[in-house]
């Protein structure tokens, strides 16, 4: 019998400690004991990827070239290359055989097993002890101990996730003020600010190209809660005139299209993200992946939309994220290669930068960038208060309503070192001690200051929402346009936008600041980049016309 197929011993091997899944309590927690012992628990395990390495270096030489001149993989052949060893997968099984866990499911292609069992069968299989929490924001499962594997598989195992049930990340978006005489906290467009803009006159104060509905892509939008309410959709998208796209709602991890009826809640998110990106695009299929709100959830809806075979993404929104230092370091680090899959496979990822100014809502009196934005594969989207007249733009700003209105996102990543994309673009050192450099955010940013508004429809109530998370899907339904008229995805964007003549293809956003109240000015607005809306909010028109192959003049 060969040492691939002998079965496994409990306790016959020595135990190793997996780096980067320390998961300190929530600092208002109170540990209520040990989790119910007949409770069922699912975890993710990521497995080791051999050919990482050249993917990496597949991305960057592709990236170099023009997006009409890349040769980007398809989801078959990705699988076939790059996906996990089957043999891996053999040694995973035998794994949960012999600790009484179920292999509920695989993925080659991401690199991902789902196992589940008893909570003691999962506590002697990774080494820890399941307890359950509570705080202020509710209730949580996670671990005590060090997450560990015997010797002889964790050489294959890079992560495991879904043993710690906390929120990962919130939805960024912001109702707007309610004004006197309104319902606190939910502002209905009957009473709205004429500052308040439909999309379709955010996307002509950009210069969207006309006469491209999205045709032929599809966007994916991934929700970590709430619903939509497919009567409020038809309403909206009516009221603008436009026809409704096909919406789809893809279950992952058991979570389900499940409206709250609260538009204050992720309604609001999820509602708003279909109706920006519908509203411009609607000849796109919006496909919305409902998922848990943990760093397994999030990272098995990513997964599962990349590499979706039925649906094709081109395109995803994302609106929902957190501090860096709120991941563990291994959620990041796999979250990042879900990522560089999209690029590899030309799928354009972009990310809302965050509502909470240069400190991302963090206490600690330091900076912070809201990840996955700051990854370096996705498109990272600052916001900005816009001020249009006629479908001109005439002002725009840095957004920053202070603490309680919320400012848009950005700054240097404390985690992700500074891309090479990015050299050129006089990224400062990290406002914190010891400054550093890191990859700057955002990259791009559109309206996003509720003052200056969207109008849209909320479980059947009209009113005006702002946050960056208007601007992920904004941008996603631009992308979808430009994919349509030049007849091939754009795919990894961030590379090419930094070596565009940028005075041409951006309007450059010079004035205001992203420090909340009791912050030191740290990071202003000025010509070119800056760590509060990157290289400015985009001129639709002339960045189809950079983006298309030379000697073609595509018409707007």
């Amino acid at each position: 019998m060969s040492d691939n197929e002998r079965p496994w011993k409990q306790g016959d091997e020595k135990r190793v400690v997996l780096s980067g899944h320390r998961r300190p309590p929530h600092p208002q927690a109170i540990d209520r004991g040990p989790v119910t012992a007949g409770e069922r628990v699912s975890v993710t395990v990521v497995l080791r990827r051999a050919r990482d390495e050249e993917l990496k270096s597949r991305v960057h030489s592709e990236s170099q070239q023009r997006p009409h001149a890349r040769h980007h993989l398809d989801r078959e052949a990705f699988a076939e290359q790059h996906g996990a060893s089957l043999d891996d997968f053999a040694e995973l099984r035998r794994f949960a055989d012999a600790h009484g866990l179920t292999l509920e499911r695989t993925h080659q292609a991401a690199g991902l097993a789902v196992l589940s069992g008893s909570v003691d069968a999962v506590n002697q299989a990774f080494g820890v002890e399941l307890r359950q929490f509570d705080h202020p924001g509710g209730s949580y499962r996670s671990y005590v101990g060090e997450v560990s594997l015997p010797a002889s598989i964790a050489s294959i195992v890079e992560a495991v996730l879904g043993l710690d049930t906390r929120p990962v990340a919130r939805p960024h978006f912001r109702l707007r003020r309610a004004e006197p005489g309104e319902a606190e906290g939910f502002a209905a467009r009957s009473q709205a600010s004429s500052g308040a803009y439909t999309p379709l006159e955010v996307a002509q104060a950009y210069q969207f190209p006309e006469g491209l509905d999205g045709s032929g892509q599809c966007i994916a939008i991934i929700e970590l809660g709430g619903g939509y309410d497919e009567q409020s959709l038809a309403e909206y998208f009516a009221s603008l005139g436009v026809p409704a796209p096909q919406v789809v709602s893809v279950s992952v991890d058991g979570a389900t299209n499940q409206p709250t009826g609260d538009p204050s809640g992720p309604d609001g998110e999820v509602e708003l993200d279909i109706e920006v990106a519908g509203a411009l695009a609607p000849g796109a299929t919006l496909a919305v992946y409902f998922a848990p709100n943990t760093d397994a959830g999030f990272l098995d809806a990513i997964t599962t939309a990349v590499h979706d075979p039925t649906h094709k993404p081109s395109i995803v929104s994302i609106s929902w994220g957190g501090p860096e230092d709120s991941w563990s370091s291994a959620s990041l680090s796999a979250m990042n290669r879900a990522f560089l899959d999209a690029a590899a496979l030309g799928v354009t990822v972009l990310a809302a930068a965050g509502d909470s100014g240069s400190t991302d809502g963090e206490q600690d009196g330091l900076y912070h960038v809201d990840f996955p934005a700051a990854s370096p594969y996705v498109l990272a989207c600052g916001g900005t208060r816009l001020v249009a007249n006629g479908g001109t733009l005439e002002r725009e700003t840095v957004w920053n309503d202070g603490a309680d209105g919320g400012a848009t996102g950005g700054g240097v990543s404390q985690v992700f070192p500074l891309p090479s994309w990015q050299e050129g673009a006089n990224v400062p050192p990290s406002a914190n001690p010891g400054g550093g450099s890191g990859r700057g955010v955002p990259d791009v940013a559109g309206n996003a200051d509720p003052a200056t508004g969207y109008e849209v429809v909320i479980d059947g109530q009209t009113t005006v929402i702002g946050g960056t998370s208007a601007v992920a899907p904004l941008f996603a339904a631009l992308v979808a346009r430009l994919n349509q008229k030049l007849g091939k995805p754009v795919g990894y964007l961030n590379p090419t936008l930094y070596a565009l003549p940028q005075a041409d293809v951006f309007h450059d956003i010079t004035q205001g600041n992203n420090d909340i109240a009791n912050q030191a000015r740290i990071y202003q607005a000025g010509p070119g980049w800056d760590a509060c809306t990157g290289l400015g909010s985009p001129i639709g028109v002339k960045l189809l016309q950079a983006l298309a192959p030379q000697g073609a003049t595509p018409e707007a």
